[in-house]
This record gives C-alpha cells, sequence and structure tokens, in this order.
C-alpha cells in the first residue's frame, strides 16, 4: 500500500522554524528514480512547488524560500524532511507530501504551517 504521512506542522512566531517530515511506505523509496517533493497551497491560491528532491539528492527550490527552507532525505527511513528557519506570515499553508514515481503521483493529507504572531 502507497502510503504518504505528513507531520510537523503547527503554530509558530514569524522567524521561527519548523521541521516537517513525510513519512513514506517502503514500497515509494523502493522505486527506482523517485521524486519527492513538498507543495503548499493556502486559503483561496493554487498548490504550489516548494522544493524538490531526486533519488539522487539534487534539490529545486521556489524562489520564495531559497536560503530560508532546505529539503533533505533519509532513504534508511523512507522520510523526507522540510527544514523552515526564518518563517514569515506568507508562508502559511497547508503542506503536503508529494512522491512522484514511474508507477505514479501519490499525495499525503498535509499538515498545517501557521506562521503568526
Amino acid at each position: 500500500q502507497v502510503q504518504l504521512v505528513e507531520s510537523g506542522g503547527g503554530l509558530v512566531q514569524p522567524g521561527g522554524s519548523l521541521r516537517l517530515s513525510c513519512a513514506a511506505s517502503k514500497s515509494i523509496f523502493s522505486i527506482r528514480d523517485n521524486g519527492m517533493g513538498w507543495y503548499r497551497q493556502a486559503p483561496g491560491n493554487e498548490r504550489e512547488l516548494v522544493a524538490h528532491i531526486t533519488s539522487s539528492s539534487s534539490t529545486n527550490y521556489a524562489d520564495s524560500v531559497k536560503g530560508r527552507f532546505t529539503i533533505s532525505r533519509d532513504n534508511t527511513k523512507n522520510t523526507v524532511y522540510l527544514q523552515m528557519n526564518s518563517l514569515k506570515p506568507e508562508d502559511t499553508a497547508v503542506y503536503y507530501c508529494n512522491a512522484a514515481t514511474v508507477l505514479g503521483s501519490y499525495w499525503g493529507k498535509g499538515t498545517l504551517v501557521t506562521v503568526s504572531s
């Protein structure tokens, strides 16, 4: 069964940090050339790519988060992380984990991040 479960969201003050985790079922990480991404969707906005990491750990980021967010993966734990620093109110959104594989694209249910004083 393919499954992605996000965790680590919550309420944080501007300038603070959070680390999101995405635990994937082993079946996803066993697929060769799987790309993992974090997306976010704020109320009234479309879902947008935040960060992406390939199976060889090449990364890319949205311009709005470059220098503040870091995506990483631990293949031994089937987990992808998103370290978010210097958070801004405009980072408030539901954050979703995505796995893109040759067998299909899979989504988690999301975790809410609220940046507010």
